[in-house]
């Protein structure tokens, strides 16, 4: 990878970050050790296979043109054992020490100066299972790319999957005079550009005006970050998409606003102040295509039935205004909102990145993930992955992010919070299996 200046989001998500307010994904995945392999050579192969990703070589500098402009840029002095950390646990206080100390690290902003990544190796002092916490700035990566990163560190290897695009025919001679077709096709394209950002823009500002903020996913920044963590049983979900019908996402969709129901319920919280408004990412990659650079990122907005009593009903509402996303596509309506980065120049991303970060609260209240990872079991050194949970970075001015991956017929959730906004982070996390309960019941009693 040369030097390349930074994608349009990539650029917005870079001038997003603040010292208070760090930018990156996280995933945390817990490994089995076998016999003569442990927490210490998982870390030296880590050393190792980090050091062959071009990409993790990369770090950031501005240029003066395009003016507020940057670009990707190999790190002279690249040494790799900066970047990847071991860490021991006491275990004295169970999962509960786990989980503090990753959200201690969460809230480290990365190096700026340095290529936007980190890997902490966490030990446990009885040999059990150790995990390991990967953190990778928004900037270098989406949730795709995150995880073909991933891949690459552990056993199985980097596989990119044959492009689905086909070639393109060799260039002819430059002709003098142009083309009245491609002048044509040109200006219907750049129309349909056009078209398509006033509708984007009309349909933010009109969800904006229309905002309703929960008091509970809604805080000042702290610059303090919570960590929890849930896993349900794939099996269980696809019993209730059977019998409720819509797809697994829908069913989630629907366990994470009864999971806030509850939440807020335990509370003491009003729910008659508006359903939250999730968004939820959709990648813009053509399925087959080779997972490069750059987030390309668009997004669904939905309002999660907080405020509705009847688990059947919620996951009705949620079906019904997740296909009417669908139909309309990820290219439509105010959750498509990251679109726009790509018609703003980038002196537009650096001086309205504080503009932009308060436009997100009121457009949406919590950040709803799903991040699809392999189907194969998984390794690192031979110690196979047994869990991992995928965490989303919160967006300013809220307290809660929700990610999610499936992986050996398991759904791991992972919560990210603000610290001194959610001191009951856990309890949200555990009330996904009261949700998963009462669906089911629900669907056993009235099948849909």
């Amino acid at each position: 990878m040369g030097d390349d200046l930074l994608a349009p989001l990539d650029l917005a998500f870079w001038h997003l970050e603040s010292p208070d307010h760090p930018m990156h994904l996280g995933a945390l995945a817990t490994f089995e050790p076998t016999a003569g392999t442990g927490p210490e050579r998982a870390a030296e192969l880590l050393v190792a296979r980090a050091s062959a990703i071009p990409r993790l070589r990369m770090r950031v500098r501005g240029v003066l043109l395009p003016p507020g402009g940057a670009m990707w840029s190999k790190q002279r002095s690249f040494d790799v054992s900066r970047h990847v950390h071991p860490v021991w646990l006491t275990g004295e206080q169970g999962p509960a020490e786990l989980h503090g100390l990753v959200g201690e690290l969460m809230e480290r902003p990365l190096d700026r100066a340095r290529p936007p990544w980190e890997i902490y190796v966490i030990a446990h002092p009885d040999g059990g299972p150790f995990s390991v916490l990967v953190k990778l700035h928004h900037a270098l990566a989406d949730g795709l790319r995150a995880v073909a990163i991933g891949a690459a560190l552990l056993d199985q290897g980097m596989r990119q999957l044959p492009s689905s695009a086909a070639t393109k025919a060799p260039a002819g001679p430059r002709l003098v005079i142009p083309d009245p077709r491609r002048l044509a096709t040109s200006l219907r394209s750049r129309l349909d550009d056009a078209e398509q950002v006033v509708g984007i823009g009309t349909a933010v500002m009109r969800a904006t005006l229309d905002s309703r903020r929960s008091a509970a996913l809604a805080t000042a920044p702290s610059a303090t970050r919570r960590v929890a963590t849930a896993v349900l049983d794939l099996d269980d979900l696809h019993r209730i998409r059977r019998t409720g019908g819509g797809t697994v996402n829908d069913v989630l969709l629907t366990l994470v606003a009864g999971m806030l129901r509850r939440w807020a319920l335990e509370r003491g919280e009003e729910l008659s102040g508006g359903d939250p408004r999730a968004l939820v990412p959709v990648s813009r990659r053509r399925p087959g295509t080779v997972v490069r650079a750059g987030n390309t990122l668009s997004g669904f907005l939905v309002r999660l039935p907080v405020g509705e009593a009847d688990p059947l009903e919620r996951l009705r509402a949620v079906r019904t205004v997740m296909d009417r996303n669908k139909a309309a596509g990820p290219g439509r309506g105010p959750g498509a909102v990251a679109m726009l980065a790509d018609y703003v120049p980038p002196l537009g991303h650096r001086l309205g990145a504080p503009l932009a970060g308060f436009a997100a609260r009121l457009l949406y209240d919590v950040l709803v993930t799903n991040v699809p990872l392999p189907g194969s079991e998984l390794s690192l050194g031979g110690c196979p992955l047994t869990s991992l949970y995928p965490l989303a970075p919160l967006a300013r001015g809220q307290s809660v992010s929700v990610a999610m991956s499936t992986y050996r017929r398991r759904v791991h959730f992972g919560l990210l919070g603000d610290g001194r906004a959610v001191p009951d982070l856990d309890r949200l996390a555990a009330s996904a299996h009261d949700a998963l309960a009462e669906l089911a019941d629900a669907c056993a009693v009235r099948p849909v």
